[in-house]
């Protein structure tokens, strides 16, 4: 098992003692789990802090052992003003994680793709017109952040009867720090034209890679995460969606590697680990790991 850098109670302490600082600040919380604080607001994205995947599978031909601790309870964040999931699979969209949530922070803004917006409401146990569902190219402001949502391919652009998109990635834009969380995606074609423009500060991408064996939906593997950072100019990279179960997981040293040969800004961060952000870079770390 995978020790957390830092969990429960030294993980809250760090995250109390940035409270209201300026800029922002970025912790992973493990898969493709992030909490990110700006000013005074906390956003979750992604947040997988159960052990539902492992008690469904056991004792199945697709077991998911986890690797690694959990870094927090999700009962313990009552601070949390946002969270965010990219599509539907439960490592993103988990119920055991989101009700929890709900039930201690009240005002919770919730922001889906708008093609799963009941099954959201659903898992998270609240009103069906409580999630804020957005599709591909549309945007919206939530106490004063601004998400920008982002096609995704996992492995398809798949969408609904109604033509939205299934999959998304979010560009989360807040004082003045761009962060592009990809949700679970493959390289598209256009893909890293439509992220230009949006000059990525800060990009959080999978590597566990795209292998059928698996008989899960894929990824970015370490060269093409790598490969997409650099086409998008992105400041910095972290990878993510690793370590968390044994059978879908990748080894983050390629990563690194492949990052310091084509020389892109990059960190590697421990569970429950947090970095500074300002403007996309990072205050008191070294920008390549």
């Amino acid at each position: 098992m995978i020790a957390a850098l830092q969990r429960d109670e030294v993980l809250l302490a760090d995250i109390r003692s940035r409270r209201g600082a300026p800029g922002v600040d970025l912790w992973w919380l493990g898969q493709s789990g992030y909490l990110l604080r700006a000013g005074d607001k906390h956003v979750l994205i992604d947040p997988y802090l159960s052990d539902s995947l492992t008690r469904k599978y056991a004792g199945t031909d697709k077991p998911h052992v986890r690797m690694s601790e959990r870094v927090i309870d999700p009962e313990r964040l009552d601070f949390i003003d946002i969270v965010t999931a990219s599509h539907a699979h439960t490592d993103h969209l988990d119920p055991e994680t989101l009700a929890p949530l709900f039930r201690v922070n009240g005002g919770l803004r919730f922001v889906v793709p708008a093609a799963i917006a009941g099954l959201a409401a659903e898992r998270a146990g609240v009103e069906a017109d409580a999630p804020i569902g957005l599709d591909a190219g549309a945007s919206v402001d939530v106490d004063g952040i601004r998400i920008h949502a982002i096609p995704a391919a996992h492995n398809r652009l798949d969408r609904d009867a109604l033509g939205r998109h299934l999959y998304l990635g979010y560009i989360i834009d807040a004082f003045g720090s761009r962060i592009y969380h990809s949700g679970d995606t493959l390289w598209y074609p256009g893909m890293e034209e439509g992220l230009r423009s949006f000059r990525v500060d800060v990009a959080l991408l999978p590597i566990n890679g795209n292998r059928p064996e698996r008989r899960v939906a894929g990824n970015l593997d370490a060269a093409e995460a790598v490969g997409l950072a650099a086409a998008i100019g992105a400041g910095l990279t972290i990878p993510c969606h690793y370590d968390m179960f044994t059978f879908n997981t990748a080894d983050v040293g390629e990563f690194s590697l492949a990052a310091s040969r084509v020389g892109i800004g990059h960190r590697v961060l421990g569970l429950g680990e947090g970095i500074r952000l300002s403007g996309g870079e990072m205050v008191g770390l070294v920008g390549k790991n």
